[in-house]
């Protein structure tokens, strides 16, 4: 479904790590047609307008970690799927990959087959994310131990041809036996291979980068930290261009002065994700994700057993509005870390995080605080 002509004005325009003042945006056919400032926007062909009264304006969020909300696993296929991405649309994420948690290769398998199947009537999907199994059982975080294992040509073959084309992510060990052959081999399939859940050494990261690993899977958590004799993977993938940092902005996670660090040492390729389980927009409960049983108390989510943290219960713009008002990093690089960059670290880079013409018309209105006043995808007001 996409949209007519519509056309937002007097936005404080975010793109691009810029902020623009009294700015105005024409969506026409479900993409950006135009954008200007001033009164220009009077001549402009619209059917409807939108007026901002100077409330920021930014693309859709783009979120490539999540696992679900509202009590909701996308683990569990497509109701839940769409149930979590209502929740998170209404928190301003247009698209999202869906992050599935370890579990047998022949049921992964299905569940990315499951995801491809419902990308044809559900444009909010990007894909998916494989966050397991070939992640080291030391730095596990909440991943069933039993099932991780190392990555074998075999179980590679399986989820490509699984996924036909729609495995977007998938995060690995790579300094596991097969973890480096696994690197090259998604990588050359065109998957954004990522590291995390690991033990990996700033050389062995390094190595995994320089092989063709593109993104950092939630800095700083399930990994070695950063030491000033031990760099860890954190400063591999902060000094090497091109790799994406993905960071937890929910203040549990990562410190917000350490997310500010984050920001200011690899500017322009920070990527803000909820790692979001079921508990998302919930109460404090019990619940499960994957196969383990999950206590959240005050907003934080915990494995019962043993208390590692276990996902969050955060939103994107919630996240924005902590990095902002918290890890005092910029509204314009902020906003760039939920939009451009997670966008173009899935391969999406080149139609989707900007508000320029040709790209899909997905945009967020929000208020001085970063809360969601409205929500467009394609052109069409959704929130």
């Amino acid at each position: 479904m996409t949209g007519g002509d519509h056309l937002i004005h007097s936005a404080r325009l975010v793109d691009g790590g810029t902020v623009a003042d009294d700015a105005w945006v024409r969506f026409s056919g479900g993409a950006v047609a135009a954008v200007g400032s001033g009164p220009s926007w009077r001549s402009e062909p619209a059917v409807a307008t939108t007026d901002a009264a100077g409330a920021w304006l930014t693309a859709g969020f783009v979120d490539i970690h999540g696992h679900g909300g509202v009590g909701a696993s996308f683990d569990d296929g497509g109701e839940s799927i769409a149930r979590g991405l209502d929740l998170h649309q209404r928190h301003g994420t247009t698209r999202a990959v869906i992050s599935l948690v370890t579990a047998s290769v022949a049921e992964l398998a299905g569940r990315v087959r499951g995801v491809a199947a419902l990308m044809a009537s559900d444009p909010r999907i990007l894909g998916s994310h494989l966050e397991g199994p070939f992640l080291d059982a030391g730095h596990k975080g909440a991943h069933e131990p039993s099932l991780l294992r190392p990555a074998t040509r075999a179980d590679i073959d399986t989820l490509l041809e699984a996924a036909r084309g729609t495995l977007r992510q998938i995060t690995v060990a790579p300094e596991l036996p097969g973890g480096m052959d696994a690197v090259r081999a998604f990588a050359d399939a065109g998957v954004a291979v990522a590291v995390g859940h690991t033990g990996a050494d700033y050389a062995q990261a390094l190595a995994a980068f320089e092989a063709g690993a593109s993104i950092l899977t939630h800095a700083f958590n399930a990994m070695p930290g950063l030491h000033h004799r031990a760099p860890g993977p954190v400063a591999a993938a902060a000094r090497t261009p091109g790799v994406t940092l993905e960071v937890v902005g929910d203040g549990v996670h990562v410190h917000p002065e350490v997310v500010r660090m984050l920001f200011a040492s690899a500017p322009g390729r920070m990527a803000l994700v909820t790692d979001a389980m079921a508990a998302a927009g919930s109460q404090d409960g019990d619940y499960v994700l994957g196969s383990l049983a999950v206590e959240v108390r005050g907003g934080i989510a915990r494995l019962a057993g043993g208390g590692s943290i276990a996902g969050s219960t955060l939103t994107l713009d919630d996240a924005l509005r902590r990095t902002v008002r918290e890890a005092d990093v910029p509204v314009a690089e902020a906003v760039r870390a939920v939009t451009e960059t997670p966008a173009a670290a899935v391969g999406r880079g080149h139609d989707l995080g900007r508000l320029v013409p040709g790209y899909a018309a997905d945009a967020v209105l929000l208020d001085d605080d970063f809360g969601v006043r409205a929500v467009w995808r394609d052109g069409v007001q959704v929130v």
